[in-house]
Parts: structure tokens; sequence; C-alpha cells
């Protein structure tokens, strides 16, 4: 279950407790009802579900940038929709306290088919601002995404990185209490990058509360306080950043290592 509630210093801006999230492997968005009976009929070996996300519990205090690293599949992607209020979790709890700005939720409404600033405006109604706010804060908007004339184009012609800078620029005007931010860093050139440093700093200055989805271990350590390990769907580590990264990095390693030690087994076998 997911609890929004107003933010109070005395109190963390997110507060998870032993979620997890369950996902059913009989039914999914391309298999049938008929498909689905028909192998429970032929009574199909193998597991039936999965755990993307098991027993998580974390807290985010206000004034705190936590890193949420691990491989592909971990589980990263899972935990920030559930912290967004798009996925509901299996088990467990999580309390947002706050304004909850999102690049996922931004990102799902926006309409390709409008111009950058008409999404702005969507994105602020969908957000719950006032019309005449938005309106206030649109040269700011538009001048720190930085993608000229497209600003009065169709979003249906932008790239990915000029939908990024779009929205992470709308999801850092409106004064969130609780920022969700998926590799957004990761887009446009060294300059944007730079910007997208600076205002999450001065979020963090005003004590807001951070976390940041990233496979840029050079920003996990040079500006989050804090780092957590998903390995799995689990928490492996959740500590200072520079340590967490050389845990994620030397199982990284060893597992290529795994890998190519398997690999040249099965060459040898003449399996490969």
């Amino acid at each position: 279950m997911t609890v929004i509630g107003p933010a109070r210093a005395d109190l963390p801006a997110i507060d998870a407790d032993g979620l997890g999230v369950r996902y059913n492997l009989r039914f999914t968005k391309k298999t049938t009802v008929r498909q689905s009976f028909s192998q429970l009929a032929r009574r199909r070996e193998g597991p039936t579900h999965f755990w993307a996300l098991r027993d998580v519990t974390f807290r985010v205090n206000h004034g705190e940038s936590l890193a949420v690293i691990g491989p592909n599949g971990a589980g990263k992607s899972t935990l920030l929709q559930v912290l967004a209020g798009i996925i509901e979790p299996s088990e467990g709890t999580v309390s947002m306290r706050g304004k909850v700005s999102s690049l996922l939720t931004l990102g799902a409404g926006f309409d390709t088919e409008l111009t950058g600033v008409d999404n702005i405006l969507l994105a602020g109604a969908f957000m719950g601002i006032a019309d005449r706010e938005m309106r206030t804060r649109l040269p700011e908007i538009i001048d720190f995404a930085d993608i000229g004339a497209f600003i009065d184009a169709p979003l249906k012609t932008y790239s990915s990185g000029m939908r990024a800078r779009l929205g992470f620029s709308i999801a850092t005007a409106i004064d969130p209490d609780v920022l969700l931010v998926d590799e957004v860093l990761a887009t446009g050139d060294q300059s944007f990058r730079e910007k997208s440093r600076q205002r999450i700093e001065e979020l963090i200055a005003a004590a807001k509360g951070i976390v940041l989805v990233t496979h840029d271990m050079t920003w996990v350590t040079t500006f989050c306080n804090r780092a957590m390990l998903l390995e799995q769907g689990r928490v492996v580590a959740d500590g200072e950043p520079g340590e967490v990264v050389a845990m994620h990095e030397a199982h990284m390693a060893a597992s290529r290592a795994a890998k190519e030690a398997e690999a040249a087994r099965l060459r040898l076998q003449g399996v490969l």
C-alpha cells in the first residue's frame, strides 16, 4: 500500500517497509486466457510467478540524495514505479510525505501531438498545479530545457534526450518535496548534465528527498550522499556511496568472469 501525506521535517520523506512486487508468469500481456488455461491443463513445469522486489525496507530523509544501483533486472525501475504510485506493491507499505515529482508520471502524461509548451501546462494540470502558477513558471522551464524552437513543435518530433530534458525541467521547477529520477542525468550534453547536477544539489540544500536510479557510478560517488544496491529484487547494501559502488563493481566483475569461464568451458566441449 502506498500512502501520500504532507511533508513533515520530523518524519522521513520516504518510508518503505517490506516492499514486494510479484508478477504472475502465467498471465502476461501477450498471453490470452485460453492459452493460460491450456498451459495449466498441460501442467507445465516451472515457476508460476517471480518477485521483482522482495522485502525492500529503507528510509529517505529530507535533504538526502539516495542513488539506487544494481545490474539490469535488479528491480530498480520497479522500485521507482512503486514510489511514484504507478505500481501498487504486492506486499509491504510505503509512505511518501510531501509533493512528489517524478519523470515517470510526467512521461506517462505527455501528449506527443501537443507542443512542448502545451505539455508543460498539461503536466502542471496532471500534478494539480494551477494554470496561472504554471504559466508563471513557464519561462524558467523553457530556459532550463534549452531545446530552442522545438519548444513550439509537437512532442512527436523530439528525440528521447529532448523529452528527458523537458521532463526534468518540469519536474524540478515545481519545488517538489520528493523527486524521483530515472537515468535522466545520462541524457544531453555536458552543459545540461552540469545544470541538472546543480539543480538537484539546490533541491538537496533545500531539504528535499531525492531518489535517483542510474548506471553512472561517477554521479553516485560525486554527488549522492547515500547509495543502495539492489540485486534480484533485494537490498544487498545500503550506505556510503563509495563503499556500495565498490561492492557493485566487484559483483559485476565476478559475474562477468563466471560467464566467461562458462563460455570457455562450453567451447571446449564443442557446444559453442
